[in-house]
C-alpha cells in the first residue's frame, strides 16, 4: 500500500485547492452574469474560499492537516445538503443560474466526499498495517 494517498491524481489538500477554486470563479460568475442582483448568487464562492483556504492552510502545516482536512470535509458536507435542502423545502427553482449553482454545489461537495472519506480509509489503513 502506497504511503501517500491521491485521488484522480491528486492529493485532497490539492483537490480542495481546486475545487474551492472553481467553485469561487463559478460563483462570481453567476453573480455578473445574474446582473448582481442577489448576493445569493455568491454562494458557491461563500462556499469555494473556505475549501480553498483550508487546502492550503494544510500544505503549509503538515502537522494540522487531519483536523484542517476534517474540517474542508464538513464543508463538503454542506455543500451536499444544503442544495438538497434547498430543492425539497422551496421546490426547484425557476432559474437556469440557481439550477446551475446548485448543480456544481451537490456535484464538487460530492466528489471531494469522496475523495476524502477514501483518504480517511486509507490513512486508517495506513496506521493499522503499520501497528500504531
Amino acid at each position: 500500500m502506497e504511503d501517500v494517498f491521491s485521488f484522480f491524481g491528486r492529493s485532497v489538500p490539492d483537490l480542495a485547492k481546486i475545487l474551492g477554486s472553481i467553485l469561487a470563479i463559478f460563483g462570481i460568475a453567476v453573480y455578473i452574469i445574474s446582473g448582481q442582483s442577489s448576493i445569493t448568487a455568491m454562494i458557491p464562492t461563500f462556499m469555494g474560499v473556505p475549501l480553498l483556504f483550508l487546502g492550503i492552510l494544510s500544505e503549509r502545516m503538515p502537522d494540522k492537516r487531519h483536523h484542517l482536512m476534517h474540517a474542508s470535509m464538513v464543508l463538503a458536507l454542506l455543500m451536499v445538503v444544503m442544495p438538497i435542502a434547498m430543492v425539497v423545502a422551496m421546490g426547484a427553482p425557476d432559474s437556469n443560474l440557481t439550477i446551475a449553482s446548485l448543480f456544481t454545489l451537490l456535484t464538487i461537495g460530492s466528489i471531494f466526499l469522496v475523495a476524502g472519506i477514501k483518504s480517511f480509509r486509507h490513512a486508517r489503513m495506513l496506521r493499522e498495517s503499520s501497528g500504531v
